[in-house]
């Protein structure tokens, strides 16, 4: 195994990436983009672009970055796949249900990053059918439950083995699987 250190927002540190996996290989099987920044949960009538802006930068345009970067290689690969961890909180559909609890996180930069990250997952999708692109949540929708990570304080309900069980399901798809879905650990997550 091969430590391959990475800060999305950074032109330079991806293109040290891309770099350092090609004098390992010549392709890239399956890419993982998990970077995500929760912002300080900032009500939207006190919101600044500044917040939204360094939010969207690690959550929409790091994906964007690394992703670009590491085409290449993924179009190399016989049968590549790209997961975008995404929330739950990136749903229309969550959002707007009064029995889900981040219905009422009134916040502007994680929500819409997680929303703006799901588009660009169903664009590359479509833009590119050679390659899976899927997005997941690490949790379970349907029974409101988050897996306790650092970004939320260790306050989910499930254990990061069960969060990240969804993640391992996409990145091990067939070339006949599924591109531009979104899932939990229970399966597909409503828009």
């Amino acid at each position: 195994m091969i430590m391959v250190p990475l800060d999305v927002t950074s032109e330079e540190s991806v293109r040290d990436a891309v770099r350092l996996v090609r004098e390992h290989t010549d392709r890239l099987d399956v890419l993982i983009n998990n970077a995500g920044a929760p912002g300080r949960a900032i009500a939207p009538a006190d919101a600044t672009v500044d917040e939204i802006h360094s939010v969207y930068d690690t959550n929409v345009y790091g994906p964007v970055r690394v992703t670009h970067a590491f085409l290449p290689l993924l179009r190399a690969a016989d049968n590549p796949r790209v997961v975008m961890v995404s929330s739950a909180v990136g749903t229309f559909a969550v959002v707007t249900d009064p029995g889900q609890p981040a219905s009422k996180m009134h916040e502007l930069a994680y929500s819409s990053s997680k929303a703006a990250l799901n588009m660009i997952t169903v664009r590359y999708a479509q833009a590119l059918p050679e390659i899976k692109f899927n997005m997941v949540t690490p949790g379970e929708v349907a029974n409101r439950k988050f897996a306790a990570t650092d970004m939320n304080g260790h306050t989910g309900q499930l254990t990061v083995t069960e969060g990240t069980d969804p993640i391992v399901e996409l990145a091990m798809i067939d070339a006949d699987g599924p591109t531009g879905i979104f899932i939990d650990r229970l399966g597909p997550v409503a828009w």
